[in-house]
């Protein structure tokens, strides 16, 4: 087993900034249940794992090219956890899905948070939705944070950014929004919504995205908070659309 090298820490490092994702076409994945999952649906995705002796040995990884032995200390160098794994990986992206028009897609414009985007994208998984078009500022979907709050579903995910304008404006569909002054949520036929879009945290969907919205949809509150999370109310819509 070969024992990595300073300069092969230096790369992985670099993978935490988006511009080097991008330009690599690759991310960091972190943990064992992550990487155990991709190394039993699709190894050929693994371009390169760091981890203990302990562990390549528990997933026999020995005799694989781009496996590499590190301690403690060099896993820490690379991680984003409070607690580094024993092992990490680095995977490539997949981009060669296409958007299906004909199946439900779920729509985020200007998501900041990386923890409500893996959120949103773990729910849409155990909903059984497949699709997510982000519009450009959303926070990335390669993010470490991402990764980890969507504990393993963004491999089952299709996931494109665009410019969310042109994209809604080819959609000969009703395109249900989630916004504050819009039909109550319980009065909705889920089989009428083909498109859910859900908007900034702070500022919900931005103007030029609403005035493509043709059926605003709300959840209905009972008592004195202002709003609802976005991962929250995405689940909550989810479940409707899928009844």
């Amino acid at each position: 087993m070969e024992k990595i090298s300073i300069q092969k820490i230096k790369w992985l490092r670099g993978l935490g900034l988006k511009k080097n994702r991008d330009e690599s076409d690759c991310f960091i994945v972190e943990g064992e249940k992550i990487i155990s999952e991709i190394l039993e649906i699709n190894p050929n995705r693994i371009l390169f794992i760091l981890a203990t002796s302990e562990l390549i040995l528990k997933y026999k990884l020995e005799n694989i090219e781009n496996v590499f032995v590190g301690n403690e200390n060099d896993l820490s160098k690379v991680s984003t956890l409070n607690t580094p794994p024993k092992i990490l990986a680095v995977v490539s992206k997949d981009t060669s899905k296409e958007i299906n028009v004909a199946e439900k897609i779920i729509i985020l414009d200007g998501i900041q948070d990386p923890g409500n985007l893996g959120t949103i994208i773990r729910t849409a998984d155990w909903f059984g939705l497949t699709q997510i078009v982000c519009s450009k500022n959303t926070v990335d979907c390669y993010n470490q944070k991402v990764i980890q709050a969507s504990m393993g579903s963004i491999f089952r995910m299709n996931i494109i950014y665009t410019e969310l304008s042109d994209f809604i404006s080819n959609l000969n569909v009703p395109i249900h929004g989630a916004l504050l002054d819009g039909q109550r949520l319980t009065e909705v036929n889920p089989k009428d919504i083909k498109v859910l879009v859900l908007g900034n945290e702070g500022q919900g969907i931005s103007s030029g995205i609403i005035k493509k919205i043709t059926n605003p949809i709300t959840i209905q509150g009972f008592g004195g908070a202002e709003s609802l999370n976005v991962g929250i109310a995405t689940g909550i819509f989810l479940y409707h659309w899928v009844r």
